[in-house]
């Protein structure tokens, strides 16, 4: 493994590697003790994941009256003809054991006096089932019951403070990872000698100017896999969420669904609801309707603003409190002002494709949350089924994992000796580029003309990389974005298309690409063979 002057050593943490430390990362590897694990995170356990800025919380069908068949039966109708019904109701099936599961771990969900839960309901969903914390804080005080857990688990070996370039392969096989140091992005790592590696590295805010995400997550999970030759799914399918609060800020705070939940209207400058002609559920249509119908508000010139007064008025603080104060942050009142928003990329329900077990088509490559696409979402992510996913598909692939036999061999991790030092000024200027012609052109609305000017800059960009991974990644993630949204001659869910403005039958399927598909212009526009998305693990490897 000789590459250059180096340093080397063994690294902790058994032989299994998981890319990311949001909940899917840290429920991974919570679940895989006390098998040892090294757990690879850019930042400080908490910080810049996601999952702790997740206001609305976990759906599960725990309340009187609702079932998993009832959730399943939403989350199809949700996702526009493309989502994988076995996988929809696998997840809300298992979704009452993973919330206990949390509760184990010390998550305080909001009960009543009785001691049941207190729910909420969300946009496309039948039934009261958002399982919640402190009415919008769900995701923070799960990340730090979570983290808490992760961090009294001596079988997890924490590594801060790298990022992910690239995945290594051999013999067929993922066995590693190189990593760059966040304080010196000229040293580059690489760990070896992994029997399973995890990706949970987020996902794609970062490519677009307005995003409710952290603006480091940049697709780059996405495109490590697609260059060892993993499938990617569904990638033209970026959800906006529709009531991003406007002013200004990077990433854009969040004005969650539960607000239009508890009655909040949505209006234009006018003071008209404008959503009322666009659906009958009006503001609790599914999310891309409503993203388009705020989209074309603001295009047209005459803004969009959620009306809390009336519906939550004085309760607003104690019932939305990380809101409210975005809200008082920014210089708004919600209890007496209208709150101004635009639609903000919030959730991709494309990524690295994988089957019911969390495995690619890869072996040795696992991925689970938001980088992943295991077909729950469909065209158009139901709401606070994200988390859930996260903590379902992370007990699975804990478990497929948990079966590969143990070997006696660790990690090591080699310091690699590169000559070439990255112009952080020449990738700031990329990546702006990149969110620019991303929302400009393969955004809420797109068309043909739009997304080969897309391909065309993120071309140009590519070329003028100079060889910096981070630029190339995120090229990658884009290009797959765009490349799958120009071929999608239709419009489904989150996919919207003027030049293509209805749903066209011939395409209500997922779609299904490789980089070499990418190359040759080429997109697979139906399920791989069962053989594909199969075991990573050869049956002999397996307890």
């Amino acid at each position: 493994m000789s590459n250059g002057n180096r340093e080397s050593r063994k690294a902790a943490g058994g032989d299994i590697i998981i890319v990311g430390a949001g909940l899917a990362g840290l429920f991974t590897a919570l679940r895989l003790a006390p098998i040892p694990v090294t757990l690879i995170t850019p930042a400080p356990l908490g910080e810049h994941a996601a999952s702790a800025w997740a206001q609305g919380g976990i759906a599960a069908a725990v309340g009187e009256g609702d079932s998993p068949e009832q959730h399943a039966a939403d989350t199809i109708r949700a996702g526009a003809g493309i989502v994988d019904e076995t996988i929809a109701h696998i997840v809300a099936a298992e979704a009452t054991d993973r919330v206990r599961d949390l509760l184990a771990y010390g998550v305080p969900f909001d009960r009543d006096l009785e001691g049941h839960f207190v729910l909420s309901r969300e946009a496309a969903h039948s039934a009261k089932r958002i399982v919640r914390v402190s009415g919008d804080q769900a995701g923070k005080a799960i990340m730090e019951a979570v983290i808490h857990a992760v961090r009294r688990t001596p079988s997890i070996t924490i590594l801060e403070g790298f990022s992910a370039l690239a995945l290594e392969k051999a013999d067929g096989r993922v066995t590693g990872v190189v990593l760059a140091r966040v304080d010196d992005p000229a040293s580059e790592y690489r760990i070896a000698g992994a029997r399973a590696v995890v990706l949970a590295t987020g996902g794609i805010g970062g490519l677009y100017a307005l995003t409710t995400n952290p603006p480091h997550a940049r697709g780059e999970g996405m495109a490590m896999a697609a260059r060892v030759g993993a499938i990617i799914a569904d990638a033209e399918f970026v959800q906006f969420h529709p009531t991003a609060l406007n002013v200004g800020l990077d990433p854009a705070p969040l004005a969650t669904e539960a607000l239009r939940g508890e009655g909040a209207l949505l209006i234009n400058a006018a003071g008209e609801r404008f959503m009322l002609g666009q659906h009958p559920d009006a503001e609790l249509a599914p999310r891309d309707v409503v993203a388009r119908g705020v989209f074309r508000e603001i295009a047209a010139g005459r803004g969009a603003f959620l009306d809390c007064r009336s519906a939550i008025g004085a309760r607003f603080p104690e019932k939305f409190p990380t809101v409210y104060e975005r809200c008082r942050e920014a210089g708004i009142d919600p209890v007496t002002q209208p709150i101004p928003i635009a639609p903000a990329e919030h959730y991709h329900m494309g990524g690295v494709g994988t089957d019911e077990w969390g495995r690619t088509s890869v072996p040795g490559l696992w991925a689970v949350g938001e980088v992943a696409s295991t077909g729950l979402h469909g065209a158009n992510r139901l709401a606070s089924n994200s988390l859930l996913e996260a903590i379902v598909f992370g007990a699975r692939v804990a478990s497929d994992i948990s079966q590969i036999k143990q070997r006696q061999a660790s990690l090591t991790m080699d310091r690699i000796q590169t000559n070439q030092r990255p112009d952080l000024t020449a990738r700031e200027s990329a990546i702006r580029s990149i969110r620019s012609t991303m929302a400009r052109y393969a955004g809420v609305e797109r068309d043909a003309e739009g997304l080969i000017k897309a391909r065309e800059t993120l071309s140009s960009l590519e070329r003028a990389a100079d060889g910096d991974r981070v630029i190339e990644n995120a090229v990658l993630a884009a290009r797959l974005i765009v490349e799958c949204a120009l071929r999608r001659e239709e419009s489904r869910g989150a996919h919207y298309r003027t030049d293509y403005p209805a749903a066209d039958p011939t395409w209500q399927r997922r779609s299904f690409v490789t980089l070499d598909d990418l190359e040759r212009k080429a997109v697979i526009m139906e399920k791989p063979s069962p053989t594909v998305l199969t075991k990573t693990a050869d049956a002999g490897e397996r307890a």
